[in-house]
């Protein structure tokens, strides 16, 4: 199943090369990550992973901000399944559409929030 899964990792990075520029990259437990510059490795932003089923996309604003959640559809909602993970095993553009949103927002709180520390 992993073959079938390589669009959708690539559609989930997609989503996160607007912000590349801005971030570097990290490692943390063996996942790929974005962070701010200087942050530690536990402060970053977002990452992507295959599994075995699907592909995970952690967003980590979320934790620290679940108002960031407020409006999701509920058919997003059914692919939060962790406290900053999104999870999907099929590709679905109009929520990538969303998440991606989502994204930019929770980009937009995680820069704020290390203007502040």
């Amino acid at each position: 199943m992993t073959g079938e899964l390589e669009p959708i990792e690539a559609r989930l990075w997609a989503i996160l090369a607007p912000y590349r520029d801005r971030l570097e990259e990290g490692s943390v437990y063996g996942l790929v990550t974005l962070k701010r510059p200087g942050a530690n490795s536990h402060q970053f932003f977002a990452g992507v992973r295959v599994a075995t089923k699907h592909v995970a996309f952690h967003l980590m604003p979320i934790y620290a901000d679940p108002s960031l959640l407020d409006g999701i559809s509920p058919a997003l909602r059914v692919h939060h399944t962790g406290k900053t993970t999104f999870t999907f095993s099929v590709a679905d553009e109009v929520l990538f559409v969303e998440l991606d949103g989502l994204t930019a927002r929770s980009f937009e709180a995680y820069m704020n929030e290390g203007s502040t520390t």
